[in-house]
């Protein structure tokens, strides 16, 4: 029973965060003040995650240029707020300038410095730890400054679906797992999940996004809002499986223990992570409000 309580009342503050500093625009009437809280809310998830990969992949003997991972994995969210802000001050051209110099300087410039700062490192694989320093800005940083970068121009409302998409495809699959479970799934890397828990996360999951998301964002189609729900369950369980995969082949059980009850940030995160990029590209490409 105590560990009921606890898992419930971590649970309770990581919801209050999460949704207080992400709905912060509306309730404060401040949409510039909003997407600054949620931004500091998600660096801070953002460093903690950074922090947690680093950790458990030191178990395997691996030594990245963690000070150098941090200032990468800081640099797209510091970058879009940056933009937010000239946008808001009519500077559409050095916006521009920058959104393009960022996009192509990135990745070549931080592979480049992470390779070169190896030549002072004592490792045995070189590239293998300039590798890991870069792991952290493609896995976590830049799906978070998508979900950042999502709400100017769709709104904290159609944000707030993804991320409750996520919760309810997640107890769904649990629930019909619970009840109807019969085949495992990927025993390897997940042994509790099961074809039928997954396939009955997926149709909530579906309908919850067409009904729900039509009466929250009416702005978005109801075809549009079932094509966001096959893309956030399908791709949450593969998110899921992928931070199994890596806490497995590291050999620990949690990310880390910043949630008592529920594990690290990676824990909760992982499948916003995997979801992120494959949501922004569809809202960005096919709705339009």
């Amino acid at each position: 029973m105590k560990t009921f309580w606890i898992r419930t009342a971590s649970a309770v503050v990581y919801a209050l965060l999460f949704l207080g500093t992400l709905l912060s625009g509306r309730l404060l009437n401040n949409p510039q003040l909003g997407l600054l809280l949620f931004g500091a809310f998600l660096m801070f998830v953002n460093m903690g995650c950074t922090f947690e990969f680093f950790r458990m992949i030191g178990c395997q003997g691996a030594a990245p240029c963690r000070p150098l991972g941090y200032v990468y994995a800081a640099a797209p969210m510091v970058v879009v707020l940056l933009m937010h802000a000239m946008m808001l001050i009519h500077a559409p051209v050095l916006t521009g300038f920058l959104l393009v110099s960022f996009a192509l300087l990135l990745f070549p410039a931080t592979f480049a410095l992470s390779a070169i700062v190896q030549l002072w490192g004592h490792s045995q694989q070189p590239f293998r730890e300039a590798a890991y320093t870069m792991v952290p800005l493609l896995y976590i940083a830049i799906p978070l400054t998508l979900m950042l970068a999502l709400i100017p121009d769709f709104g904290a409302r159609v944000v707030l679906m993804l991320v409750v998409m996520v919760w309810v495809n997640d107890s769904a699959a649990y629930i019909g797992g619970s009840l109807f479970g019969r085949h495992k799934m990927w025993p390897r890397h997940s042994p509790g999940k099961t074809w039928e828990g997954t396939a009955f996360g997926v149709l909530v999951t579906i309908l919850f996004a067409v009904f729900g998301g039509s009466w929250l964002q009416p702005d978005v189609a109801w075809h549009q809002w079932l094509v966001l729900g096959v893309i956030c369950s399908v791709v949450d369980t593969l998110g899921d499986l992928v931070e199994s995969m890596l806490k497995r082949s590291v050999g620990v059980k949690d990310s880390g223990s910043i949630m008592p009850g529920h594990g690290g940030f990676l824990d909760r995160f992982d499948s916003l992570l995997i979801i992120m990029p494959f949501a922004y590209a569809y809202l960005s490409l096919f709705v339009h409000i």
